[in-house]
């Protein structure tokens, strides 16, 4: 199994960038698909994106609209989210996540992380 460990979300002011990294440990990294949820006060967990076993391809949900983007360093054992022109909208709980193959929904991974919150003033 692998355990996995958020860090860098904070409060950041509409328009402002954050970068979140998920640090893994336990079985090797590049055998898991990583992906990023969040999850809003009262709201379901969310897919936010997901990137392949090398990082080569990625997917992400509907509302990112490029303001996101996800990526690997399998070397570091570390997955991240660069989070650019954040609204109050995308204040939640961010979750990394792995899973031995594909999927966007939240019963597809077997591995979570803690969370980080990210909050974004107006």
């Amino acid at each position: 199994q692998v355990q996995l460990a958020e860090s860098g979300g904070g409060l950041v002011q509409a328009g402002g960038s954050l970068r979140l990294s998920c640090t893994a440990r336990g079985r090797t990294f590049s055998r898991y698909v990583v992906a990023w949820f969040r999850q809003a006060p009262g709201k379901e967990r969310e897919f936010v994106a997901l990137t392949d076993y090398s990082g080569a391809r990625t997917y992400y949900g509907d509302f990112v609209k490029g303001r996101f983007t996800i990526s690997r360093d399998n070397a570091k054992n570390t997955l991240y989210l660069q989070m650019n022109n954040l609204k109050p909208e995308d204040t939640a709980v961010y979750y990394c996540a792995a899973a031995s193959s594909y999927g966007s929904g939240v019963s597809a991974y077997d591995y979570w992380g803690q969370g980080t919150q990210v909050t974004v003033s107006s």
